[in-house]
């Protein structure tokens, strides 16, 4: 079964569960389910955050891409998946753009998906 990507999710502590619903969207489909500890642990980390510049995201996730717009992509699963948030700092809140696989994130274009 093929399972098209995520895009345009809100994430933030106050709607936890609607992000958390919309990831195992991804993992719960026999295409991902190897993602679903990557998505699960960044999703913990994401929680317990108190980002306030795109340089303490890239401290954290050293393989992140930090791109314009605050929108960063985080790798997962060892390369193997994709996920786009944009972030407002001061808000403290992501929206998830997209989670993908390897190959739809090259599909797309990171900066405005």
């Amino acid at each position: 079964m093929h399972i098209d990507p995520i895009m345009g999710s809100i994430y933030n502590r106050f709607h936890e569960g609607d992000c958390k619903a919309k990831i195992e969207e991804i993992w719960t489909h026999s295409e991902y389910m190897n993602s679903q500890s990557a998505l699960e642990a960044w999703h913990a980390e994401t929680l317990k955050a108190n980002w306030q510049s795109p340089q303490e995201i890239k401290a954290q996730f050293r393989s992140a891409s930090i791109l314009k717009n605050n929108r960063v992509v985080f790798i997962m699963a060892g390369n193997k998946y994709r996920l786009i948030v944009a972030i407002d700092y001061q808000r403290q809140v992501c929206f998830v753009k997209f989670i993908g696989a390897h190959r739809q994130y090259d599909q797309i274009d990171a900066e405005t998906v």
